[in-house]
C-alpha cells in the first residue's frame, strides 16, 4: 500500500499529514483527582465514592451498575456468559433553581423518575434515604449547588417557618461554619463557575456537561476563584 506523500509548504517545506478531529480533548486528570476538586468545598457524600463503577460518580446513574449472567440457548441450553450495562444517555435537563440547562449523563430509569416527580430540582432535593443513595457523587455535588441558590433557600425558609424551626442552625451549615467552607470562598467559587457555565452555554446552545466541567475546566474555575479573592 503506497503512503501518501508529505505536503510541501512553500514557507516551511514538507509537512507530514495528520488527521484532526473536533472532539474535545480528554482530560488526563484521574477520576480521584476530579472528585477531589468537585467535592473540595461541600459536605462529604454519606455513601462515599463508587470504586467499582467509577463513571457513576459523574452522573445520575440511580445506583445502577453492570450486571453479569448467562444467555441460554433455547435449543441446546448452552450457556454463554455476558454482561448487561446500564442504559445511560446524555441529556440536557432544565433546572429552575440554576435558571439554565444542565447536561448530565442520566440513566433511563432515573429519567422516568425525574418526569414523575416534576423536574430535575425535585429529584435532586428528595429527602428520602433511598433518593440520597441514588444520587451518587455527581448528583450530590449538583444537589449542594441547588441548595445554595436563592430560590431553594427561600423555599426551605418557608418550610422552616411553617414547621416552627429556628433559622440559625440551617444557615450555619449552609454557609460552612465549622470548617466546611467559608461564605466568601463559596460565593467566589460560585461566581467563577457561573462565568465558566456562561462561556459553555454560548458554545453548546445553553448546555453544560456536568462531568466535563470538573474534568476540563476546573483548573480555570480555580484560577477565576483565586483572582476574585485577590
Amino acid at each position: 500500500m503506497a503512503c501518501r506523500p508529505p505536503y510541501k509548504s512553500p514557507l516551511t517545506g514538507p509537512i507530514l499529514r495528520r488527521t484532526f478531529h473536533t472532539s474535545p480533548p480528554l482530560s488526563a486528570r484521574p477520576a480521584a483527582s476530579q472528585l477531589a476538586h468537585q467535592h473540595a468545598n461541600i459536605p462529604p457524600y454519606p455513601h462515599g465514592i463508587s470504586h467499582w463503577y467509577k463513571q457513576s460518580n459523574f452522573g445520575l446513574y440511580g445506583a445502577s451498575r453492570p450486571q453479569s449472567g448467562n444467555t441460554v440457548s433455547s435449543r441446546t441450553e448452552t450457556k454463554n456468559r455476558r454482561k448487561w450495562f446500564p442504559n445511560i444517555h446524555s441529556q440536557r435537563l432544565w433546572s429552575d433553581a440554576l435558571d439554565r440547562f444542565v447536561r448530565v449523563k442520566v440513566q433511563a430509569r432515573v429519567m422516568r423518575t425525574i418526569d414523575k416527580v416534576g423536574g430535575l430540582d425535585e429529584y435532586l432535593l428528595g429527602e428520602k434515604a433511598g433518593r440520597v443513595r441514588e444520587l451518587g457523587m455527581g448528583g450530590w455535588a449538583l444537589r449542594w449547588r441547588l441548595m445554595r441558590t436563592e430560590k431553594v433557600r427561600e423555599r426551605f425558609r418557608v418550610q422552616r417557618v411553617a414547621m416552627g424551626l429556628p433559622e440559625e442552625g440551617y444557615e450555619e451549615v449552609l454557609n460552612g461554619e465549622g470548617g466546611v467552607v467559608t461564605e466568601g470562598e463559596a460565593v467566589d467559587r460560585e461566581k467563577a463557575i457561573d462565568r465558566i457555565l456562561d462561556k459553555e452555554a454560548k458554545r453548546d446552545d445553553a448546555g453544560v456537561e456536568l462531568g466535563n466541567l470538573d474534568a476540563a475546566h476546573m483548573g480555570e474555575v480555580m484560577k477565576e476563584g483565586a483572582r476574585s479573592t485577590i
